[in-house]
């Protein structure tokens, strides 16, 4: 068992960090670490959505007898505007699924967060810093 001493106003206090609180503390790491990957990726996700959304864009502005080309995998494929409108449509109905998942998958780790948060100022009051540095 470790024990943490602090000192506040001059007076020196022992914390007792028990193997139980480690893991916790943790856990606290790792989870605001993956809040910060996920929101990355969403970021990513947006940045796509927005990309496809002007596209969709461009397209009806189109005349309607050429083909347009459409990137599937390394490959460029023509499609008539219509079909090219409507895989475009599918690729953002994805795209907005899974930026719903990932936010989901965010907010459910702010509530184990907020949940060990309470736990651990709970035990170690003003000896413990969980907020994140927004520099």
């Amino acid at each position: 068992m470790a024990t943490l001493q602090c000192r506040a106003a001059g007076v020196a206090e022992d914390v007792n960090v028990t193997f139980e609180d480690q893991q916790k503390i943790n856990i606290f790491a790792r989870s605001t670490s993956r809040v910060t990957e996920l929101k990355d990726e969403i970021e990513v996700k947006k940045k796509e959505l927005q990309n496809l959304e002007d596209a969709c864009d461009d397209i009806m502005m189109l005349e309607d007898s050429l083909l347009n080309p459409y990137l599937i995998g390394d490959v460029f494929i023509s499609h008539s505007q219509e079909e090219t409108q409507e895989m475009l449509e599918a690729a953002k109905k994805g795209l907005e699924e899974e930026i719903k998942s990932l936010q989901s998958k965010v907010e459910s780790i702010h509530q184990v967060l907020a949940d060990l948060k309470v736990q651990l100022y709970a035990k170690f009051g003003n000896n413990i810093n969980l907020e994140a540095d927004e520099s």
